[in-house]
């Protein structure tokens, strides 16, 4: 069974910083597709950013791109995601999943996932 455990959020400031990490056990790491998603208060999660396990592509989605990268340790399990420059609308709980078909390259944005999720961890922007 997959398990996702979620780290480094918090409360910053506007044009602040935050590095989150999620620890991923259960599957073959490496040979998976890792996400991020973020859930806004009232809205849908949302995907918004995935790197690749058996190509080094990442993706990032329109309201994050350039202030958010997403990068992975294969040799610890962890995928992470650095935020830079911080907004408001960037608050919410983030969480991290997997596509579920193993070694398949990321080539495009529609990506599945594990129905399971971690326990998120919030990140809080405001002044």
């Amino acid at each position: 069974q997959v398990q996702l455990v979620e780290s480094g959020g918090g409360l910053v400031q506007p044009g602040g910083s935050l590095r989150l990490s999620c620890v991923v056990s259960g599957l073959p790491f490496s040979r998976y597709i890792m996400t991020w998603y973020r859930q806004a208060p009232g809205l849908e999660r949302e995907l918004i950013a995935a790197i690749g396990g058996v190509n080094d592509r990442t993706m990032t989605a329109d309201s994050v791109k350039g202030r958010f990268a997403i990068s992975r340790d294969n040799d610890e399990n962890t995928v992470y995601l650095e935020m830079n420059n911080l907004k408001p609308e960037d608050t919410g709980v983030y969480y991290c999943n997997a596509d579920p078909r193993p070694s398949q390259p990321l080539l495009k944005w529609e990506l599945m996932r594990f129905g399971s999720w971690g326990q998120g961890t919030q990140v809080t922007v405001s002044s």
